[in-house]
């Protein structure tokens, strides 16, 4: 009766584990833009990775294996941060490098752009950030995101939008500098 039971759950195991493989872009993008470094967000995606190939008994059928692996991402980041193993100032690439910024058709001013809003980005409060990445660049729905988490929806619907409105201050800040002075004083150039 064994064999049979472990029949059924090796190949459960298996395809889970092939699963979590396709994940991984998605897993290193997430856990980049939280560790806002390369290494550590690969570690980070390791240590998950590693967390999650032990749990595999924990997921139940028609669970999104997705959600739980950016769970385990996102808690495994909280740990290091609760234990101050992850301080770092270094840049990081969250959006899509196959994705064109909207509204702009000059390759140069798309990199200016992507550029400004990275660096946006870094400036916001961690818990902001987590908020908004999971929202805009990984297209998770707040109820998604809000599993992920693990809080309410009206608070990740909260967070995404004082990460919008300080993004926005940020940027137009940016903006306002990248004008001549002669410019700045009278108001010209502002879109």
């Amino acid at each position: 009766m064994n064999s049979n039971h472990s029949d059924h759950i090796i190949p459960r195991e298996e395809a889970l584990r092939q699963e979590i493989v396709s994940y991984l872009p998605r897993l290193r993008r997430f856990a980049r833009s939280l560790a806002r470094d390369p290494d550590r967000a690969d570690d980070l995606v390791q240590a998950a990775c590693q967390r999650a190939l032990e749990r595999l008994d924990q997921v139940r059928k028609g669970q999104r294996l997705d959600s739980w692996l950016y769970r385990i991402v996102y808690t495994r980041w909280i740990d290091k941060l609760r234990r101050g193993k992850t301080r770092s100032a270094h840049l990081m690439v969250l959006s899509r490098e196959d994705a064109p910024i909207a509204g702009n058709s000059k390759p140069g001013r798309d990199m200016e752009t992507a550029l400004d809003i990275k660096q946006a980005l870094e400036k916001l409060p961690a818990e902001l950030h987590a908020a908004i990445t999971l929202i805009t660049v990984e297209g998770y729905s707040y109820e998604e995101a809000a599993a992920v988490l693990d809080l309410p929806i009206g608070t990740v619907a909260s967070r995404v939008a004082r990460a919008r409105a300080m993004l926005g201050r940020l940027l137009a800040r940016r903006r306002e500098q990248d004008q001549p002075p002669s410019k700045r004083l009278t108001g010209e150039g502002a879109k």
